[in-house]
């Protein structure tokens, strides 16, 4: 039967030159990030932080998100969302309008078009997006005599999966937080400013301002206390896995 054969190894042959073109198509997409309305705030081996604004009247490209994302709405704004193979509609329909803070986490390898519509007066979208970079490094023992960072007491668990667990936390002026170790990296996104003094395990102290849309990178093992000294900072906390 040496036809059939034939049929059936062209057949096989055009499959796999057919996958073999879309996968060259989705590496060819440039990473979601930087692009117009991107602004990077934090880059390390660990992630990326970018400020991320959804600017109407502007087409962003196909891209495709190389990392596991993780991050924080901070106003919601009006987008539209397609396929490489979907046309951008010319007359979107509007989304649900969400309340912000709003956590938000997405894994990686998602290839997509975003693109923000509606009117002159209209909000447009703005959130700070953390990449999450590979490979997680291993986890750590807590210093004798501390606690975990996280979590602490008047903490809110908002987002937990595999990959990360984003806390909402307020430091109230003039209550310390308990010497803690930070077994995990995390990323501190600030929604509500106020300025907070740090306690370094060996004595030295900090004290930063802080406002919406600040961004901290905290190592893990790092050991310390805090306490708001001023205002009542309020942020989301990205603890990676």
């Amino acid at each position: 039967m040496p036809m059939p054969t034939l049929r059936f190894t062209v057949y096989g042959a055009v499959v796999a030159t057919a996958a073999a073109l879309c996968a060259l198509a989705a590496d060819s997409f440039p990473h979601a990030f930087p692009r117009p309305g991107t602004t990077k705030l934090i880059d390390n081996d660990r992630v990326t932080v970018w400020e991320v604004n959804w600017l109407k009247g502007v087409m962003q490209p196909v891209h495709r998100h190389l990392y596991a994302m993780a991050g924080v709405y901070l106003r919601f704004g009006q987008i539209t969302v397609t396929r490489p193979d979907e046309e951008v509609p010319a007359n979107p329909k509007p989304g649900p309008v969400f309340e912000v803070p709003r956590p938000y986490y997405q894994p990686g390898g998602i290839t997509h078009r975003e693109v923000a519509f509606g009117g002159p007066g209209d909000p447009e979208r703005l959130a700070i997006m953390v990449d999450i970079k590979d490979p997680a490094p291993a986890q750590i023992s807590l210093k004798p005599g501390t606690i975990a960072a996280w979590p602490r007491q008047g903490a809110k668990d908002v987002l937990d999966n595999a990959q990360v667990i984003e806390w909402d936390y307020t430091w109230k002026t003039g209550t310390p937080v308990p010497l803690h170790t930070h077994d995990k990296d995390s990323i501190e996104i600030f929604v509500e400013g106020g300025s907070i003094r740090t306690r370094m395990a060996d004595g030295h102290e900090t004290t930063q301002t802080v406002a919406t849309k600040t961004a901290r990178f905290i190592p893990r093992g790092q050991t310390d206390s805090e306490e708001a000294v001023s205002g009542s900072p309020r942020a989301i906390v990205i603890e990676l896995r």
